[in-house]
């Protein structure tokens, strides 16, 4: 009989050291499942530490490079306008509007919501993704360079050791180009145009395409960039066929999104010393000349390369 109740009492003592220590495991799994985040809005986030399906818009290139698949890509106009040149890499990924529709976000059912801009998510609307899942502003703005903002978003989807190396191998090829160019090239300078519904813009000295061209390759910037971007409050600054003709740049790379502008015909527009020269080089709506992060600006070293070393 004592044997019995001892045999009892062992068993309930052996199942409440099950239950407890089950719990206690399932707790501590619990908290590592999310990590702690503050971002560049001072939202405090609890973010997956292992995200499954993360919505970026226009930040795909930072999570390709880092070996995460978006549950959905930028695109405008009901897709006529995407990221052309990450075709391969985001095969198969569902398009959203780059304004990111509530419904359509929530749709895609993800697990981490990454925002590039403050006003993304401005006027209550942080609340409301914030609804649908964990929503980390990364760092943005005129301030922000884009690798500061890569190595955020790699915070953000844990994968801070992968973007290291990322930009380690990138920063190799920017080395080897930068000493080609020196050779070949050296005291040349070079200008980025983009022309769309018949008007034209520059790219600014120290954003997007121009922070590679006059800061990492050491390509000289014209008179007219130095201008522009003075004033500039955006990646790309308008800019008058007037002061297009005076533009003192050996090289011209231009992202031509109307090809059938009546401005290509103008007498001025012709007049542009590279253009005289056969020094103005074309690429269309699929390049990468328009976005930013390692691939598109490793893409646009080879194009460099390929143009003016030619």
């Amino acid at each position: 009989m004592k044997k019995s109740r001892f045999l009892k009492a062992l068993l309930i003592i052996t199942l409440f050291f099950a239950i407890f220590t089950t719990a206690c495991g399932n707790k501590s799994k619990s908290s590592e499942s999310t990590r702690p985040l503050t971002d560049a809005m001072g939202h405090k986030v609890s973010v997956p530490t292992q995200p499954k399906r993360v919505v970026g818009s226009y930040l795909e290139d930072y999570l390709v490079a880092l070996g995460i698949k978006p549950v959905v890509q930028w695109s405008v106009k009901n897709g006529s306008g995407t990221q052309q040149y990450l075709k391969k890499q985001l095969k198969n990924v569902p398009l959203i509007d780059y304004s990111l529709p509530y419904e359509a976000v929530t749709k895609a059912k993800p697990d981490l919501i990454l925002m590039g801009t403050n006003s993304a998510v401005e006027n209550g609307k942080y609340a409301q993704y914030e609804k649908i899942a964990p929503t980390y502003v990364v760092k943005n703005g005129t301030d922000a360079s884009w690798r500061s903002q890569f190595m955020d978003v790699a915070k953000a989807v844990n994968k801070t050791t992968k973007a290291k190396t990322v930009l380690k191998k990138y920063d190799k090829k920017v080395s080897k180009a930068k000493t080609e160019i020196k050779q070949k090239a050296a005291g040349k300078s070079v200008a980025v145009l983009w022309v769309t519904n018949n008007s034209a813009f520059i790219v600014s000295e120290k954003s997007a395409s121009g922070s590679l061209l006059y800061g990492d390759l050491g390509l000289k910037a014209p008179s007219l960039v130095k201008e522009v971007s003075k004033k500039a409050t955006a990646d790309w600054s308008s800019v008058s066929l007037e002061k297009l003709a005076k533009l003192d740049a050996d090289y011209i790379f231009l992202v031509n999104s109307d090809k059938d502008a009546s401005l290509f015909k103008d007498s001025l527009w012709q007049s542009i010393p590279a253009v005289k020269d056969g020094n103005l080089f074309q690429y269309g709506d699929d390049s990468s000349w328009q976005y930013k992060g390692p691939i598109a600006y490793s893409e646009m070293i080879d194009q460099v390369q390929k143009d003016i070393l030619k």
